[in-house]
């Protein structure tokens, strides 16, 4: 038999439904050889651009169409195959992967530098900018996007600030890639090994049959806890175990500070010093500067006022919260705690939090998250957040198993619009395993354009998230915490798949990013609503819908903690904007310059031997530097957003259809204060946050 010879799929027309990946026909070697060939096109490209001889235009230089017909859709080889081969780093790794990324990350960074830093395809592209025609509002978009994208890119260096700024964004590029890394490696190499049956006491069935599968995974017998969420949540929320709760705690909270090879802390250091000195090369102050110049924010002074009125007005409350859950210790559970020698009275540690703080909630509202998961079925939940986004928009989904998947996990889905046109693939990833990053993420494998011919080009979105995994007792039972995972990282692929731009430079998800998180946050509102709950919310076992009095005591005990939720976002806040505003070579003590920046928004004694900066990608290897602040700017709009469903009705699909109009298929045309205002028809205001979190009445 004839050995048949393999085609690179990349570098082929993909011949599946709705030009998806043919994840079933990629190799490991086609990634390389597909990024390589992607790079000389693009340089090719360019030099078609650069060489014409006709003055710069905004059509010859930005909006060229040298394609040839029988390869649309395809032209874009580079950023096809990186798309897809990060997107498998984080959802899908493997040692072979992660060797390669080593090995193509200064390759790729050089690349987009030798685009970007390219003289004659600036001045082409200055010269258009310069002479201001007359554009549509979108490409007018593009074109000021590109310019600037030139000039923050290092444009306008002489030659020896473009070196140097070659060198510090691959040195940042390759240190990113091993924080990613190592805090994955050192993650998955942790687990908590129990074989004695009475130390199981206190965790629910679901999390004792949970740990018994991680350890038949692992070949040994008894019990296995890891750090991925579904197991550490519950065990640190139930276990009666306070030893090892401490030690599950502590392996969580020291990742990657150990004297070894997975150590983060010289790499956290050393990106702040190079995205400062970048910063300062491009001539700005802070990192923090720069990154602001294309935020809703504008300013540092703007993110540090919106933070400490939050202190302000969440503080105070935080403070009642932690002095009742003190109290309600000393009361009951004041014999299993150490004393403290000056007051006598018990320490609760940070391994005692959850633990106690649930059982104060069960004592206040009756409700435990466990008596809500046999009613939080994985597939009933899917077929509620789905038919949620059929309620507003109309858009309706149906499994497509035609099309190609990167493991058995995940599922993909043709999605439909409301006159029964294709609108989306989506694809939903949602249990943890091996080589998979934990967290929560929504990404494309397409992204949404309108080619020349008039043809809209649809995207391709995918949800990856961490949530509770089927056992040989039960399908996958949610908590509802994960529901709000769910509804959080659909509301961004809402955001991808209702697109309708012509660039995908300007498509979905390509906004600023204190304005990105206002489509995903704003959903998570749905998620305690009665009328929502009654669409999906069905015993596994019975069929019986969970009971109005279940879900009033969800909606009573919406706010429990609430102000101390808050605060740990702002402390987290604190300590991005504190990295990314250093002016000065940054050579602190990680450990101790951590607890020093976010001390305004901290309660109680802080431990000196934890760390979070070594674990917190989004802002060290991920896009949120000097901008974890969104999640609570993006917080203020959502609140205020869905006040406006609230008044005139919280599936009203006329305000839905404004909301898809004016925000969700814009992407970044248009400032995203101006796409908001033209929804909401004024500002935002802090007041809806507030009266929502039960800070303020209403």
């Amino acid at each position: 038999m004839e050995a048949t010879t393999h085609k690179n799929p990349f570098l082929h027309p993909y011949d599946t439904p709705h030009d998806t990946v043919p994840f079933d026909k990629i190799t490991l070697a086609d990634y390389e050889e597909a990024m390589m060939e992607g790079i000389r096109r693009e340089k090719e490209e360019q030099e078609i651009v650069i060489n014409d001889p006709a003055e710069p235009t905004f059509e010859n230089t930005l909006d060229r169409d040298d394609d040839p017909e029988d390869n649309k859709h395809y032209y874009d080889l580079l950023g096809r195959t990186t798309s897809v081969f990060y997107n498998m780093l984080s959802a899908e790794t493997n040692d072979d992967m992660d060797e390669l990324a080593q090995k193509m990350s200064p390759i790729l960074t050089k690349h987009g530098n030798d685009i970007s830093l390219n003289e004659k395809m600036f001045k082409r592209v200055k010269a258009v900018y310069d002479s201001h025609p007359q554009l549509t509002p979108e490409q007018q978009k593009l074109l000021e996007d590109s310019y600037q994208g030139f000039v923050r890119s290092g444009a306008l260096l002489d030659e020896e600030g473009k070196q140097r700024l070659r060198q510090l964004t691959e040195e940042a590029s390759l240190l990113s890639l091993q924080f990613s890394q190592n805090l994955l490696k050192e993650k998955k190499e942790f687990s908590l090994h129990i074989t004695d049956e009475a130390q199981l006491e206190g965790l629910p069935d679901s999390s004792i049959a949970d740990a018994r599968e991680a350890a038949d995974e692992k070949g040994v017998d008894g019990w296995v806890i890891t750090l991925d969420a579904p197991s550490y949540g519950p065990f640190m929320m139930y276990s009666t175990q306070r030893e090892l709760r401490r030690q599950l705690y502590m392996a969580y909270n020291t990742l990657c500070i150990k004297d070894n090879d997975s150590n983060n802390l010289k790499i956290c250091q050393r990106l702040i010093n190079l995205r400062r000195e970048l910063a300062q090369l491009l001539g700005y102050d802070t990192y923090a500067d720069y990154v602001m110049e294309h935020r809703m924010a504008t300013t540092t002074d703007n993110v540090y006022k919106l933070l400490h009125s939050l202190i302000d007005a969440y503080k105070p409350t935080a403070e009642k919260e932690r002095q009742e859950l003190r109290d309600f210790v000393a009361a009951k559970y004041a014999d299993d705690l150490d004393k403290d020698p000056e007051t006598g009275k018990p320490v609760i540690e940070p391994w005692d939090l959850a633990y106690y703080s649930q059982k104060l909630k069960l004592e206040k509202y009756n409700l435990d998250p466990e008596m809500l998961r046999p009613y939080l079925e994985l597939n009933n939940v899917i077929r509620g957040v789905f038919g949620l986004a059929t309620r507003l928009y109309g858009i309706t989904f149906k499994e497509n198993s035609a099309i190609p998947v990167y493991h058995n996990d995940v599922k993909a889905y043709e999605v439909f619009d409301r006159d029964g046109s294709y609108l989306a693939v989506l694809y939903v990833d949602f249990h943890p395993r091996k080589g998979k990053q934990g967290g929560a993420w929504m990404t494309e494998f397409q992204g949404q354009y309108i080619e020349k011919d008039g043809e809209n080009v649809r995207p391709h979105a995918s949800l990856v998230m961490n949530l509770s995994k089927p056992s040989e007792e039960s399908p996958a039972l949610l908590r509802l915490g994960e529901v709000e995972t769910f509804l959080h990282e659909f509301g961004h692929s809402l955001h991808g798949m209702f697109a309708n731009t012509h660039y995908e430079a300007l498509s979905g998800t390509n906004v600023w990013w204190d304005f990105v998180e206002l489509p995903s946050q704003f959903m998570e509102n749905y998620a305690v609503g009665k009328e929502f709950l009654r669409t999906f919310a069905f015993h596994y076992k019975t069929g019986e819908p969970m009971p109005d009095e279940l879900i009033d005591r969800i909606v009573a005990s919406r706010n429990f903690n609430a102000a101390t939720a808050c605060l740990r976002q702002v402390s987290f806040g604190l300590l991005d904007m504190a990295y990314y505003t250093q002016r000065e070579p940054f050579d602190e003590d990680i450990m101790t310059f951590e607890k020093q920046a976010w001390s305004e928004a901290i309660l109680g004694k802080q431990r000196t031997d934890t760390c979070m900066t070594t674990q917190f990608s989004h802002i060290i290897s991920g896009g949120y530097a000097a901008g974890y602040y969104s999640y609570k700017w993006a917080e203020v709009l959502d609140a205020d957003a869905f006040s406006v469903f609230k008044r005139e009705g919280i599936f009203n699909p006329d305000t839905a259809q404004r909301f898809r109009d004016c925000v969700l298929s814009k992407g970044g045309t248009e400032h995203p204060m101006t796409l908001y205002k033209r929804f909401r028809g004024g500002e935002p205001t802090i007041d809806a946050l507030l009266e929502r979190n039960g800070i303020k009445n209403g």
